[in-house]
């Protein structure tokens, strides 16, 4: 199969496309043929060895200390089951549905699901646990399936579990025209909130169409200003790393949350109270959850470009731009050299 492949930590021109050996799914693993993988900031982190501050001995220790062991990147995929290993049942059906440990899954079946730390979803193939997938519900595409799932799971394990959002509270969104920002505020207002995000100008009308109540320019107005001035939110939601404990609880009201997606080693030792950080688990229910909102329409997935899988290299170099909006969702079964289609919210 083709596959992106990372041998040593480096900017994007490190990541080539070459073939490698077909991955083999073992014993409660399913074989998936990979439709659209994403590219996000966690893969740029990895590539690039940009670990958040006190990370980059753990990180490397982790991962690998010239490079990663793994060395095709890639956590998230949707697909098609091309095989499946012996007891690979299980797994999370869309609500409604049914599924049992008896039954598990077929080839054929359309799941998407999260690698962890093995990756390897930039490829044409991906060998997964069973247990880590979940159905793709009919009228839900490949690229929404995949493209839910890294700022989507993300998203609702801060605002639903780690902060219990309730009805009426005032959440503030910053970073909200990425991949886990264009989530927050859509699940903010799902769980009815209301919602101040922060982004460019630029994306001011894409996140107004997700459902934000007011947008706030961040080269215009400065964070520290809207705390200065009096204005304070019950969630603080920083999916982007530019708040820290000490600059995000002045921001906060009475009885407030501070969320911190992204946080140094000792902000997350050290985290206490209404501050919250830490990493998001990756559960085949909260997959179900995200899948079932779209379905329904109570969920848009933002798409920024997608592009084959030989433009992998390309992809980060966005990633690392800082430019990206919503998610870059790979199509690893594109011809090589084809060309790729911008999404309209990225105008």
């Amino acid at each position: 199969m083709r596959a992106g492949v990372v041998d040593r930590y480096g900017p994007p021109s490190v990541v080539r496309v070459e073939a490698v050996p077909d991955p083999v799914a073992r014993r409660s693993e399913a074989l998936v043929r990979v439709m659209a993988a994403t590219v996000n900031s966690g893969d740029a982190r990895i590539r690039g060895a940009r670990f958040p501050r006190g990370f980059a001995l753990p990180g490397k220790l982790a991962l690998g200390v010239k490079g990663p062991r793994a060395r095709v990147l890639g956590v998230v995929f949707a697909g098609v089951v091309e095989a499946i290993g012996a007891d690979a049942a299980g797994g999370a059906p869309h609500a409604g549905g049914t599924a049992s440990v008896a039954s598990g899954f077929a080839v054929g079946d359309r799941v998407c699901g999260m690698t962890g730390a093995r990756m390897g979803a930039h490829a044409e193939l991906v060998a997964v646990p069973a247990s880590r997938l979940a159905r793709i519900p009919d009228g839900v595409s490949f690229d929404d399936a995949a493209g839910v799932l890294f700022g989507g799971a993300t998203a609702l394990h801060y605002l639903r579990d780690k902060a219990a959002v309730r009805p009426g509270e005032h959440v503030l969104v910053v970073g909200a025209s990425g991949a886990v920002g264009t989530n927050a505020v859509q699940l903010a207002k799902h769980f009815g909130a209301k919602v101040t995000a922060v982004t460019s100008a630029r994306n001011a009308e894409l996140v107004t169409a997700l459902g934000a109540d007011r947008v706030v320019d961040y080269r215009a107005t400065p964070l520290d200003s809207l705390a200065s001035r009096g204005e304070h939110f019950d969630v603080v939601f920083d999916t982007v790393g530019v708040l820290s404990p000490a600059t995000g609880r002045p921001l906060l009201a009475e009885g407030g949350r501070l969320l911190l997606a992204v946080a140094s080693l000792g902000e997350i030792i050290t985290a206490r109270g209404p501050v919250k950080t830490g990493t998001s688990p990756e559960r085949a229910e909260d997959f179900a959850t995200l899948l079932d909102l779209i379905a329904t329409g109570d969920l848009r997935v933002v798409v920024d470009e997608t592009m084959p899988l030989d433009r992998l290299a390309e992809a980060h170099a966005r990633v690392d731009s800082g430019r990206k909006v919503g998610n870059l969702v790979l199509h690893p079964q594109a011809a090589a050299g084809s060309g790729a289609g911008a999404g309209a919210e990225a105008a």
